[in-house]
């Protein structure tokens, strides 16, 4: 019976256009969350905040984002919940209008909240969309879910040059049109969605007996060891996305608006790397890609603290691209590690433990207020020489037994 179960979900047909409407929707929530580190330089310079308070801010909408995705995880895998996709996204339009009217640094805080909240809401159930319209490609499926989200968040720079520079923190009511959209899309998504939980009940039954056994000790190791790598991933990246427009004004003197396309590069990078690490990961494995990835880009990540500004944008293309490879790539991991859990699984590698990375936001905000930029450019360098452990990861036929 479980051999059979297993056939049929491998028979059944890649659905292009959910796992396009849903990485739109991705994009969309993404581009909410990208917002907030897009209106840094406005609110730091319009409010006067420190460098710790622009951590703080930062970790208000992650660890919102990541201590509920497993939350909302956990619960959706016992009880789907499609309404909860156009939710997620009113929540974020809630946020977007409160940091546009927002006078005061607790009044940011408040209203991130509801970001974070709203993407909480959306990615475990936003997973779940594309696993079920993944058919056979399930590394290129959540490659394409998860490439709509890291250009969501890769527009940030963007957002600053084009609309909170002339425009300035009233610029983020633009982002309400957005909202409305998300929130008719996801309701088009969800619509599909239910009906395939109606037709596939009593398959999502036998999926639901497989996955009841406990889990060996090796796989706990394994999901233990791979937040982890994520963790170290989303500090270094929380570096770079947070922090490095001010090394980039402080130490090259740039202006606001050229630093915003240095850390454009950077993450556009990123974009790439997240899409073509999947179809690579199911054709040359899982752990591989995850191993390459981390140790790949460790001694360029080393170098760039260093280098010339000429320097800065090949090195961010390369580090980028590398680094994010694993991006989408863990999650189908971890999944085929936790079968019949991907809510859960969705929750802690792309929810808790990049929350969990957020810490590093506030710690390296409070270590550039104490120390320099420059001290946390090369603390975060040697972040990704933590990618070696990722050799202690199973390979992939063994993690999936």
């Amino acid at each position: 019976m479980q051999a059979a179960a297993k056939t049929k979900v491998l028979d059944a047909p890649t659905m292009y256009r959910i796992l396009f409407a849903i990485s739109l929707g991705h994009f969309l929530n993404d581009s909410m969350q990208a917002v907030v580190p897009a209106v840094f330089p406005i609110l730091e310079r319009s409010m006067s905040l420190s460098y710790t308070q622009v951590g703080w801010i930062a970790f208000a909408l992650n660890m919102t984002s990541s201590i509920m995705q497993p939350v909302f995880g956990f619960y959706t895998d016992k009880k789907p919940a499609p309404f909860l996709l156009p939710l997620g996204m009113f929540s974020s339009l809630l946020g977007m209008l409160g940091l546009a009217f927002a006078p005061n640094f607790y009044v940011v805080i408040l209203s991130v909240l509801f970001i974070g909240l709203g993407s909480a809401v959306f990615h475990p159930e936003g997973a779940r969309v594309a696993y079920m319209a993944a058919g056979t490609k399930r590394g290129l499926a959540q490659a394409i879910y998860q490439v709509g989200g890291n250009t969501g968040n890769a527009m940030a720079p963007l957002f600053t040059v084009l609309i909170f520079v002339p425009l300035g923190q009233i610029g983020a009511t633009w982002f309400t049109g957005l909202a409305v959209i998300g929130v008719i899309l996801l309701s088009y998504v969800s619509g599909w969605y239910k009906r395939e939980l109606t037709a596939g009940a009593a398959r999502a039954k036998k999926k639901g007996t497989q996955s009841g056994g406990e889990l060996s000790r090796q796989v706990k190791f394994a999901v233990v060891l791979l937040i982890f790598l994520v963790f170290a991933r989303s500090w270094y990246s929380a570096g770079i996305g947070n922090f490095y427009q001010f090394y980039l004004i402080e130490h090259y003197g740039l202006s606001i608006k050229s630093a915003q396309y240095y850390v454009f590069a950077f993450m556009i990078a990123g974009v790439l790397g997240t899409f073509f690490g999947g179809p690579l990961a199911d054709r040359f494995g899982k752990r591989n890609i995850i191993l390459l990835s981390m140790i790949g880009s460790a001694p360029l990540a080393l170098l760039l603290p260093y280098v010339p500004l000429m320097l800065v944008v090949p090195l961010f293309l390369c580090i980028g691209f590398i680094l994010s490879s694993s991006f989408s790539v863990t999650v189908v991991y971890a999944q085929e590690l936790m079968p019949g859990k991907v809510g859960m699984v969705s929750g802690l590698i792309v929810g808790l433990a990049f929350g969990m990375g957020a810490l590093g936001a506030v710690v390296l905000g409070k270590l550039a207020d104490l120390y320099s930029l420059g001290f946390i450019m090369t603390f975060c360098s040697f972040l990704p020489l933590l990618g070696v452990l990722s050799w202690l990861l199973p390979k992939d036929a063994s993690a999936v037994k």
